[in-house]
């Protein structure tokens, strides 16, 4: 099994709720989920207590464990890369809530995947995620863009495939959004 076929006849078993179909989806997408976390976990602090294992782990389980009826590759993919943000959100305000005062701790990013184009910039992920939330009630399309290509790292080729846009699109469409946020963060 590992071709875009086999996906959409385990997410169909998954979906008519067959338990081994998860178990076998897992170990299907297992490498390509661990490597979006491995990337996601690079920009990270150095001292970040989640691991990637985990944060593959927990996004699975809300993957799989809510109602989401995945339609096809591209939607799952979409999916898992907001599950593994609201993992990161949701651990970056359990630790926030953690330190004296509810302070903020921001997190590195890594300039490769930096939505801005200052090396060292850290950003408060929390703070993020509401730009981000903001985003999306304004243009939903350019949220699936910042979210394939900086959550789930995906090039400008791949998001284009999984969002059904041509490179162009989404170059222009994470640039509109890079600036956006940058405008939004701001004020």
């Amino acid at each position: 099994m590992g071709g875009p076929s086999d996906t959409v006849r385990l997410l169909q078993r998954l979906r008519a709720g067959d338990e081994q179909a998860s178990r076998d989806l897992l170990s299907l997408l297992y490498e390509e989920l661990h490597g979006i976390a491995e990337r996601l976990m690079a920009s990270e602090r150095r001292d970040h207590t989640l691991q990637p294992t985990a944060l593959v782990h927990d996004a699975w389980v809300r993957l799989v464990g809510g109602s989401s009826q995945f339609e096809d590759r591209r939607h799952f993919l979409r999916t898992a890369a907001r599950a593994m943000r609201r993992v990161l959100v949701d651990h970056a305000r359990g630790k926030r809530a953690d330190k004296r005062g509810g302070g903020r701790r921001p997190l590195e990013l890594d300039e490769g995947l930096a939505l801005f184009d200052v090396a060292d910039l850290t950003i408060d992920l929390i703070a993020l995620d509401e730009a981000l939330e903001a985003l999306g009630r304004n243009d939903a399309e350019l949220l699936r863009v910042v979210e394939l290509r900086y959550f789930a790292g995906l090039t400008f080729e791949e998001t284009g495939e999984v969002l059904g846009l041509s490179p162009q699109q989404v170059h222009r469409a994470w640039g509109f959004a890079r600036a956006w946020l940058r405008t939004e963060m701001d004020g």
